[in-house]
């Protein structure tokens, strides 16, 4: 299980297209709201309801845990209690983060980016304390993932697909949307 978590102000193109490459591979993808309402207003004032709200699930089944980017999103992500002892807590037991744009600033806050190869939008590096920024698109270290910004969403949709399903299902997915003629 995948959960994603949308905060008002999120980056819309940097939630949906990740979970729909997701779920386009078969993985269950859960949106979350850490607002207390189930409707999340984007950052372009897209809504878009989630699945769940935050305190309706325990996080135990969690394969991953994925943060979109956006302003005010991610500083809305990063001020939430809840949320970051549970992505404390899933660090811990080794599993798998991901963060697009200015999200990536969450981990850093919390200490979990020191020595990793990471990648964010442009200015917010300053957040990724001890980590090597290398401006990729997409960067993985570990069960790290990061996205650079919107033009990076669908390249971190891949990166997720082949950790949990592997190259040629990424592949296939890919040629099928088209991505390969970028």
């Amino acid at each position: 299980m995948i959960y994603a978590f949308l905060a008002t102000g999120f980056e819309e193109v940097e939630a949906i297209a990740p979970i729909d490459v997701c779920r386009r591979a078969g993985l269950e993808v859960k949106t979350v709201s850490i607002t207390d309402q189930l409707t999340v207003m984007g950052a372009h004032g897209i809504p878009v309801v989630a699945d769940s709200l935050f305190e309706d699930n325990d996080y135990s089944d969690a394969d991953m845990l994925f943060l979109p980017g956006g302003m005010p999103g991610a500083t809305n992500l990063d001020a939430h209690v809840g949320l970051r002892q549970a992505i404390l807590a899933h660090h811990q037991a080794g599993k798998a983060l991901a963060a697009i744009c200015a999200a990536p600033l969450v981990f850093g806050d919390l200490g979990l980016t020191e020595g990793k190869q990471m990648t964010c939008y442009p200015g917010f590096e300053q957040y990724l304390t001890g980590a090597t920024y290398t401006a990729a698109l997409v960067e993985r270290d570990g069960l790290m993932f990061t996205g650079k910004g919107p033009a990076a969403a669908l390249g971190l949709g891949y990166a997720i697909v082949e950790h949990f399903c592997g190259k040629a299902t990424a592949d296939q997915l890919k040629q099928g949307m088209i991505y390969n003629d970028l």
